[in-house]
This record gives C-alpha cells, sequence and structure tokens, in this order.
C-alpha cells in the first residue's frame, strides 16, 4: 500500500519522517510504517500474503517434500545494530538443523519518550541489510511504541525448511565422535562490548581503531554461521550441531552432551578464541568461554569423517578444528588444558551481564 494514500490512519499527521520529534505511544503512525515496508524484502513466490497496513497474518505456501523449521528468538544484550543480530541470531539456529532461512517475522517494540522517525528507519534498515545478506524475506511482524520497554527489543520468529534426509539435531551425538568448532569465540561478545561500552573504554585509553575493528566483528568474521552449518548438513558429515550463544561457547557444549544424554571430555586450550575478543573481556573480567558467541559453529562427527568435514569447511574459507570428543554418559562431562584435568567451566548467566552491574 502506497505510503501517501490519504485513507491510512494517521495520515492527517505531519510526515514524522520530516523531523526528529518523538513518536507517540502504541503502533507505528501508518504513513511511515508503509514507507518503511517497502524498503525491506518482502516478495517471494511462496508468500501468498504478506506484510500490509491492515493484514494480520502472513500466508506461505511450503512444498511437501520439504519440512518447515521455525525459531523464535529476542535480542535483549544489544541496542546498537539490534536489527542485524535479530535476523543472524535467528537464521543462526535454523541453519545449525541444516534448514535454509526463508521467511522472518519481527516484533518491534520501542520506549515510549524515546523513540523518533530516524530511530525506526536505522533499526529497519539493519533488518533489511540483514535479511537481504543471507536471501530472508520479510513475510510479517509487529512494530509498537510502548512504555513497557526502555530501549528497543526485537523478537522475532523466522522460517525455514531442510529436506527431510538433511535434519541435524543438538541430540544427534554419539559416544565416539569427535566435537568440532567453525569460526573463533566470542565473536558476538566483542561487538557489544565495543559498541555497548565504546564511550567508557576510550576514557580507559583504547583507541578508536581497536574499538572500530572491534565493533565491525559483527561483520567480519561475522555473527552468521549459515554458510559452514548448511555446509556440514547437506554433505552429511555433522551428527549434531549446535550454535553457541547467550552463555559462550562452554554453555553451548554442555547442550549439546546434555541433548544427547552423553558425557564430554573438552581440551580447552584447543577452543579458539580471538586475540581482540580476549583483551576486551579481560577489561570487565569477563570468561570468553562464558560470553555470547555467535559466529561459532559447534559440531560432532564420526571420527572417519572429521577431516572430510574440516578440508570442507576450509574450501568456504571457514577454520575449523578438534576441541574434543563425546564419550558415553557414564564418563561425565570432563575438561583438560594441557593434557591435565580441570574443572569444566560452568557458569549461571553469561558473562556479558557483567558490563551492566
Amino acid at each position: 500500500m502506497p505510503p501517501d494514500q490519504p485513507d491510512l490512519p494517521g495520515s492527517s499527521l505531519p510526515d514524522p519522517s520530516a523531523s526528529s520529534s518523538l513518536l507517540t505511544g502504541g503502533k507505528l503512525p501508518a504513513p511511515l510504517l508503509a514507507r518503511l515496508l517497502t524498503a525491506l524484502p518482502t516478495q517471494h513466490p511462496q508468500v501468498i500474503l504478506g506484510p500490509g497496513i491492515g493484514e494480520d497474518a502472513a500466508v506461505i505456501d511450503f512444498a511437501a517434500d520439504r519440512l518447515l523449521v521455525v525459531k523464535s528468538d529476542p535480542i535483549t544484550f544489544a541496542t546498537d545494530e539490534i536489527g542485524y543480530y535479530a535476523v543472524n541470531v535467528c537464521a543462526n539456529d535454523l541453519a545449525v538443523t541444516g534448514a535454509t532461512p526463508r521467511f522472518y517475522f519481527p516484533t518491534l517494540l520501542l520506549p515510549e519518550g524515546a523513540t523518533d522517525a530516524r530511530l525506526v528507519e536505522s533499526i529497519f534498515a539493519q533488518l533489511a541489510d540483514g535479511c537481504q545478506q543471507l536471501g530472508i524475506v520479510v513475510a510479517g511482524g509487529h512494530s509498537e511504541i510502548t512504555a513497557a520497554v526502555t530501549q528497543p527489543i526485537i523478537a522475532g520468529t523466522m522460517l525455514g525448511e531442510v529436506e527431510r534426509t538433511h535434519v541435524v539435531r543438538t541430540s544427534g551425538c554419539l559416544a565416539g565422535d569427535l566435537v568440532l568448532m567453525a569460526g573463533v569465540a566470542p565473536v558476538e561478545g566483542v561487538s557489544i562490548i565495543a559498541r555497548e561500552k565504546r564511550a567508557e573504554l576510550l576514557a580507559r585509553g583504547w583507541s578508536t581503531m581497536q574499538l572500530d575493528a572491534a565493533a565491525h566483528y559483527l561483520y567480519a568474521p561475522g555473527i552468521s554461521v549459515l554458510r559452514p552449518a548448511l555446509a556440514a548438513a547437506q554433505h552429511g558429515l555433522a551428527t549434531a550441531m549446535h550454535d553457541p550463544t547467550e552463555g559462550g561457547v562452554a554453555t553451548g557444549l554442555l547442550e549439546l552432551a546434555v541433548a544427547s544424554n552423553l558425557g564430554m571430555e573438552i581440551d580447552l586450550d584447543a577452543i579458539p578464541i580471538d586475540a581482540l575478543a580476549a583483551d576486551l573481556c579481560a577489561e570487565y573480567d569477563l570468561d570468553p568461554l562464558g560470553t555470547i558467541a555467535s559466529g561459532a559453529l559447534l559440531a560432532t562427527t564420526s571420527a572417519q569423517d572429521a577431516n572430510r568435514l574440516l578440508a570442507l569447511w576450509q574450501e568456504i574459507s571457514w577454520p575449523g578444528r578438534v576441541i574434543g570428543r563425546m564419550l558415553p554418559a557414564s564418563a561425565g562431562i570432563r575438561a583438560v588444558r594441557g593434557a591435565e584435568p580441570v574443572p569444566f567451566p560452568r557458569f549461571a548467566a553469561d558473562e556479558i551481564v557483567k558490563l551492566w552491574r
């Protein structure tokens, strides 16, 4: 629906994009929302009914030989580039099942008294950028200004599809499988620290160049694990995969073991920790192993397939390495450093929350 259609609710109001005046509570003004929707990727042959003013739901056609995969996730830690985070976090969780992300439904909650058109336009641009990079269509969603939140919040639902023969489960680990990690950690954590604590870090002596580089980790190496996850699934090389997000790599590994009802042994020294990330975490006394880690991929594979999977990742410019092995449940969950047994790191909450304490 064109943004200048005269019968849109709120169309008699001044154009909210023409000034930085704050928007009132409730739904976004219809003229603004209609214009913003035109900038999102919303067209796809399977989208029979997509987002539009007054539409209450989406209608999507799915092929019978493929399975629908659905994921919902909120973004609550990050505020800067929140739209980009929202898209990639959901897409990662679909990819580790072997599913290709197709359709996204973001719910955007904006703080009353602190929201203007520039903020909304920025978030919509981030959503568009994240979706376009991954070939994802925005098929619906909701936006609202409300006193219930004090910062922008996005809670999104994403739909994907996977061939029946290519489904991968977190619970698919087998005793004797090797545990592999693609990428480094904690990519998402270092970007959040640099973005959310920039002024404070500059005052502590960090350089603009260092913080710009750390903030750019959101894009390079990036928080998407779509390529290595789908490559592993489509070649049938992963028995299980997991996207370590809140709680970091350590919590992600525990979740693999718990889901499969198995034990494991992990060489903590083998887990690749980015040097800049380690330094930024140390600035706030955060353990990198417990810091939110989108941008890394955990996978298990049989011993005979491990080298094939590592080579496959290398072909698509994703470094990977073996970091441990799955054990029978009776062996428990163990960790080593330098071949010496150490307690397995466990975190009651993600280390990133220390930034706001």
